[in-house]
């Protein structure tokens, strides 16, 4: 019996020793941990996070401020050289004279009627595409959605001709919905979409089909109800892309009754003084700024949701 618990802990003992030593994991860096972690490292981290973060702050912030500050000048200070950085007497005078003069009530009611139209227009069209392609797997799905992102690759300015002529021809000059129906297939919006339902565990989609719901049914009482975020995304990046653009409603809305904030803007830009131009660009950013602030969170967790499944 001696003999035998003697070999079991001579076993026991070899086998201890032929356990395989745990791997070290480096991590190669310009900078060493060790070198991080010293008192001359964790201050050169610092100032270099710091730097970078006042310099990247500035580059878009100091616009916004140049702008804020350009509408309280008068137009001989605007013009002075060297530029001042801070008004010498503050005035808000610019920002009514601007209210007047762009007419900017008028113009930032078309800009939320087009914005709105087309946000509605364009959820029909990509939720519709993005479902169909995620859970109805129509043939060739995978060839449609590769087209639709090739065509992210095109630059805009090739197919503007193209599609001017198209409205031309349809005859929806200064017709809404010649900036709506444009807007409505958009690739990358799909593509979000389409990723994030992929996400949405197939079991949901089964459960009710079990319980006799139709595909309609199924897209508007499981897909939306949890595809919120994403959702809330989409709806930010329509809005705002139809709020700044400026091309294509120069070109399809012509009656100044119908103008866009920006169109209506450049079009009186040169009858007025240079600080109630600045007066007129700061009052209609104020909407987009609030919108960002208020959504912020939301954007960031919907351009990553979906893209973990689990």
């Amino acid at each position: 019996m001696i003999s035998v618990g003697a070999g079991a802990a001579a076993r026991r003992a070899r086998g201890r020793k032929r356990a395989p030593k745990p791997i070290e994991v480096q991590f190669r860096t310009i900078v060493s941990p060790h070198q991080l972690n010293s008192r001359w490292g964790r201050r050169i981290y610092w100032l270099v996070l710091v730097a970078v973060l006042v310099l990247f702050t500035l580059a878009f912030v100091f616009p916004l401020y140049w702008m804020a500050t350009g509408a309280l000048k008068t137009p001989e200070e605007l013009a002075q050289m060297p530029p001042t950085l801070f008004p010498a007497d503050p005035s808000p005078e610019a920002f009514f004279e601007a209210w007047d003069l762009f007419d900017i009530g008028t113009l930032l009611a078309n800009t939320a009627y087009y914005s709105l139209g087309g946000w509605v227009v364009c959820m029909a069209v990509d939720v519709s595409a993005a479902y169909a392609l995620s859970k109805l797997r129509p043939m060739f799905g995978n060839v449609i959605l590769g087209m639709m992102l090739a065509t992210l690759m095109i630059p805009a300015m090739v197919v503007l001709i193209p599609l001017y002529v198209t409205v031309v021809d349809l005859g929806l000059l200064n017709n809404p919905w010649a900036l709506w129906l444009p807007a409505a297939a958009n690739g990358f919006n799909i593509f979000l979409l389409k990723r994030f339902f992929d996400s949405i565990p197939r079991e949901l989609i089964e459960a009710a089909q079990i319980d006799g719901a139709g595909a309609v049914r199924i897209l508007r009482s499981v897909v939306l109800p949890v595809s919120r975020p994403i959702l809330g995304v989409v709806s930010i990046f329509t809005i705002v892309t139809s709020f700044k653009d400026f091309v294509w409603p120069l070109l399809v809305m012509t009656d100044s009754d119908k103008m866009t904030i920006s169109v209506g803007l450049s079009q009186t830009a040169g009858a007025v003084t240079q600080n109630q131009v600045m007066g007129g660009l700061l009052i209609t950013s104020i909407p987009m700024v609030i919108v960002f602030f208020i959504f912020q969170r939301h954007i960031m967790a919907g351009l990553t949701a979906g893209s973990i499944k689990g």
